[in-house]
């Protein structure tokens, strides 16, 4: 097991690919909710926007291929379809594992791009809500990831240094918010 408190006062993780096997079940619900308005959103470009906003993609896609729709609509009835798949969900075994060995030793936050009380539900299914001392997601702060905005709210939540923290990431999207951010970055595909 990777012991990280010697070396750092804080950890930080991305929920949807990094803690949460959740981006099957979000590309489900996208594919389904994009549909019904006639966007196409492809499977390769849906992993290169991985923690951005649901709202903000909605958005670009429909700008892109000439659509026009209410984003936020779009977005809510994505993450309700979401929810109603989230029973399919795991956990990413190991980076779990990290977590539970440095839960009662370290300050942990999560930092995501899915709205808070989406992760909220998450972990609560999971059941390791209560490991964390924060949990910010992208409806809490004014720019969220690629911004360092979620990842330096998360710190401060946590009472610990940014460059004190480990953020464990599996986008390049999100590593570069939590470089910026000032925190270590631990790819977790590295791991898998």
């Amino acid at each position: 097991m990777i012991n990280l408190h010697d070396n750092y006062d804080g950890l930080v993780f991305d929920m949807d690919g990094t803690l949460a096997d959740t981006m099957p079940t979000h590309f489900t619900a996208w594919s389904r909710s994009m549909a019904m308005h006639g966007i196409v959103f492809p499977e390769e470009r849906f992993y290169a926007l991985g923690g951005v906003p649901a709202g903000v993609i909605v958005d670009m896609l429909a700008k892109e291929q000439g659509k026009t729709v209410d984003a936020d609509a779009v977005a809510e009835a994505k993450e309700e379809l979401f929810l109603e798949l989230l029973k399919d969900v795991q956990p990413i075994l190991p980076v779990k594992a990290i977590a539970e060995f440095h839960r009662e030793h370290i300050p942990m936050a999560i930092a995501t791009g899915s709205p808070k009380w989406v992760a909220e539900k998450i972990l609560k299914a999971l059941g390791i809500y209560d490991w964390f001392g924060a949990v910010v997601g992208a409806d809490d702060v004014e720019y969220p990831k690629p911004a360092p905005d979620t990842y330096l709210r998360a710190a401060e939540l946590i009472g610990v240094d940014p460059k004190r923290c480990h953020a464990f990431e599996d986008t390049e999207l999100g590593m570069q918010a939590a470089r910026n951010a000032g925190m270590t970055v631990i790819n977790i595909n590295t791991l898998l």
